[in-house]
């Protein structure tokens, strides 16, 4: 049994909603039977990747002051202490606390490219890739991406992943202002993590051709 489907027809539509032709989707990247293990695990290390991790607590050893014995070891009737700055007092020391620490994961490029084509597959499955032929803006104008967007029946609730070419700056602009509605991304920095917490995957005719494709393994030397 195969793992992919046969390429997905799509119409590819103008900014009015008009449609102006068709293309396929490639099934390597858009018919894949999603691998839900994988995007789990690259889209864990993604969030864990994007931790500060600066996170910070002193010592008992760190904590200014507490040099002297509170009180002489016998005699007085109380609980011997050796410092005021040991973890059960007052100003003390956090014992087992939270250190400075990187919290990145090393997911192999393989993984990734699998789990972005595995989130695209799943969106494509239930209609949610969506091709136009250009946006065309000559000015950034925020007012035209948003009818734009109603025009091409996406509702306020809906939140469409925009994919741009990283140079198109009047687009960029024009989207960038919409809030939760529309989320601008460079196809080069397409990714599982952005896919999936979007509704519509909102592609132009240029940055569906740049969607990179599986990681072929080069044959080694005769």
């Amino acid at each position: 049994m195969s793992d992919t489907s046969p390429a997905i027809a799509v119409d590819v539509r103008s900014a009015s909603g008009a449609v102006v032709g068709n293309t396929e989707l490639p099934a390597t990247i858009f018919g894949l039977v999603p691998n839900v293990p994988v995007m789990h695990q690259v889209v864990t290390a993604q969030l864990a990747s994007a931790r500060a991790g600066t996170h910070s607590t002193k010592t008992r050893a760190q904590v200014r002051g507490g040099g002297a014995k509170p009180w002489r070891q016998k005699g007085t009737g109380r609980a011997r202490h050796g410092s005021i700055r040991s973890p059960q007092w007052r100003g003390g020391g956090v014992a087992h606390g939270p250190h400075p620490r990187d919290y990145s994961q090393r997911t192999p490029k393989k993984m990734i490219r699998l789990a972005l084509h595995s989130a695209l597959s799943d969106r494509a499955a239930d209609g949610k890739v969506v091709v136009i032929d250009s946006w065309g803006f000559s000015v950034p104008k925020t007012k035209e991406a948003r009818q734009a967007l109603d025009t091409l029946g996406f509702n306020t609730r809906d939140r469409v992943l925009v994919v741009l070419e990283h140079d198109d700056e009047m687009s960029w602009k024009s989207f960038r202002n919409l809030g939760r509605r529309a989320q601008p991304i460079s196809v080069r920095e397409l990714n599982a993590y952005d896919v999936l917490v979007n509704d519509v995957i909102l592609f132009t005719a240029g940055t569906l051709a740049l969607v990179p494709g599986p990681i072929v393994k080069k044959s080694g030397h005769q």
